[in-house]
């Protein structure tokens, strides 16, 4: 009922910049919170950035001053932009959204697919 897709990955040198994007779709009446989350290899989902319902952002310690996140009520969407970024930023990126279907639903969480960050010379 709900789907979120994320776009915007690629291939990067270290120092470049590149721009994520999440759109959520479906049977959507309110979108609470929504995050992104970052995983490599062999180690758990790491949590990156978040934005509240009213556009305040937070960010873990690592990615301070590099990354922001924003969204677009309007579109249903949570933006990532990544700058100065670093061959450690290397990773499958996931969006995550709190969303409530319908006027009486509960929120529940919903994942994207996933987009792949390559950074390297």
């Amino acid at each position: 009922q709900v789907q979120l897709v994320e776009s915007g990955g690629g291939l990067v040198q270290p120092g470049g910049s590149l721009r994520l994007s999440c759109a959520a779709s479906g049977r959507i009446f309110s979108i609470n919170s929504m995050r992104w989350y970052r995983q490599t290899p062999g180690k758990q989902r790491e949590w990156v950035a978040f934005i509240t319902s009213d556009g305040r952002p937070n960010y873990v310690d690592s990615v301070k001053g590099r990354f922001t996140i924003s969204r677009d009520n309007a579109k249903n969407t949570v933006y990532l932009q990544m700058d100065s970024l670093k061959p450690e930023d290397t990773a499958v990126y996931y969006c995550n959204a709190v969303i409530r279907i319908g006027a009486l639903g509960a929120w529940s969480d919903y994942w994207g697919q996933g987009t792949q960050v390559t950074v390297s010379s």
